[in-house]
């Protein structure tokens, strides 16, 4: 439960059930009556169904229960029930049992988002009921996500706000303009519902009067100052400078400079036990910091390149090779392309033998003894004259052979 100053009831969130409820604290020794309006998820309440400002409110984000009160009341048809929260307890009286019932279910569903089915109501009043709990979820929902979206864009203008800035809130601004108020008088905060700013001043006028009028953002960009005929403005800092200019700089922008120190001192205490300030020598040189041992780089071994096989060819690796392939050749008969029949086989060249004169008589045969013996002894002596000569001892012996074999 919260006092609140009076407040325009159009900017109220959506009203899903009203009317007069006595309401009693257990602080209040006495019960008062006042109109009740359960808009959102807050009972306002107001003096009179025609004012336009709440007086006082309840936020039901601490719900626990609602329960009947058994407690008999001077009015026999009137009907009590209480509310409990986290931190308070408040009891209601309603004209009669049906109304008790009615608002036990509204604040019981807009509470917890759902119609309970312990309450002895009509279909049609379950109906309002659900539709109450529509709304409800719709309003979060639509509440929820400027917020998001108010977050970054406070970030987003954080560093154009104006020197008057202040992030307090709105009973905060009047302790801070009031004591401050030879400073100035206007100042800029964020807004109650948290997606909005606000601009907070101060008059006086037979006392303290103090002033406040919402900002909001534009979806197309820019800002407006809410009142019946909104102003729009540009930035904030225009926002600013049309209340300052529009009331002849009556308003004034509340900035206060934070003093920061000159010099570095500090307190020091002597051998005796005596503290002192003493002032940091201006020549300080700032701290270095250690360099980092940055561990040597170990070059990584590149992999050795595989061997190339080198195909060296010698003179006498061709002839073993030729000659295990004649070896392979006559071992085992391999068919052979048309091409290797057509080689002719190398011959080595036969000496020619010599051609002896003969006579044209046929000789007889004891003339062709002598005559081979007379051809013997001469190659004899022909081998015996050159004996260097291989091919004239091969014809020789030859002829010798020939000799012996006609004798026989």
């Amino acid at each position: 439960m919260a006092m609140r100053t009076a407040r325009q009831r159009s900017q109220l969130p959506t009203c899903y059930y009203e009317g007069y409820l006595e309401k009693r604290s257990f602080e209040d020794k006495t019960s008062r009556k006042l109109w009740t309006s359960l808009c959102g998820n807050t009972l306002f309440f107001f003096n009179d169904m025609r004012d336009t400002g709440y007086i006082e409110k309840v936020e039901l984000s601490g719900f626990i229960s609602i329960t009947d009160d058994g407690s008999q009341d001077r009015n026999l048809d009137a009907a009590r029930f209480i509310l409990q929260m986290k931190d308070i307890n408040v009891k209601f009286t309603a004209s009669n049992a049906e109304s008790r019932e009615l608002w036990k279910g509204y604040i019981q569903s807009v509470a917890e988002l759902s119609v309970p089915s312990s309450l002895t109501l009509l279909p049609g009043q379950i109906h309002m009921l659900k539709e109450a709990v529509e709304k409800e979820k719709e309003r979060k929902r639509n509440v929820a996500q400027p917020a998001v979206l108010n977050h970054c864009a406070y970030i987003s203008f954080q560093a154009d706000m104006p020197a008057c800035y202040h992030h307090v809130s709105r009973l905060e601004a009047e302790l801070l303009l009031e004591k401050e108020a030879k400073r100035g008088n206007l100042l800029l905060r964020p807004g109650s519902n948290g997606t909005s700013l606000a601009v907070s001043t101060r008059q006086d006028l037979e006392g303290s009067v103090f002033r406040h009028y919402r900002v909001t953002r534009k979806h197309k960009g820019g800002f407006a100052i809410d009142v019946d005929n909104p102003v729009p403005c540009a930035t904030l800092h225009d926002v600013i400078n049309y209340l300052v200019e529009k009331t002849d700089r009556v308003l004034i922008p509340l900035i206060i400079e934070e003093a920061y120190e000159k010099n570095i001192t500090f307190i020091r205490t002597d051998d005796n036990g005596e503290m002192s300030v003493q002032c940091a020598s201006s020549n300080l040189i700032p701290p270095s910091l250690p360099s980092k041992q940055v561990a040597p780089r170990v070059p990584t071994p590149k992999p050795a390149p595989a061997p190339t096989e080198e195909n060296n060819l010698y003179q006498n690796e061709e002839r073993e090779e030729k000659d295990k392939e004649t070896e392979d050749s006559s071992a085992v008969p391999v068919a052979q392309p048309e091409t290797n029949k057509l080689k002719k086989a190398v011959i080595p060249p036969t000496p020619i033998p010599r051609k002896l004169p003969f006579s044209t008589s046929p000789p007889s045969t004891t003339t062709t003894t002598q005559a081979v013996c007379t051809s013997t002894n001469q190659s004899l002596d022909g081998r015996m004259r050159n004996p260097k000569d291989p091919l004239g001892q091969t014809i020789s012996e030859l002829k010798l052979k020939f000799g012996q074999k006609a004798r026989c």
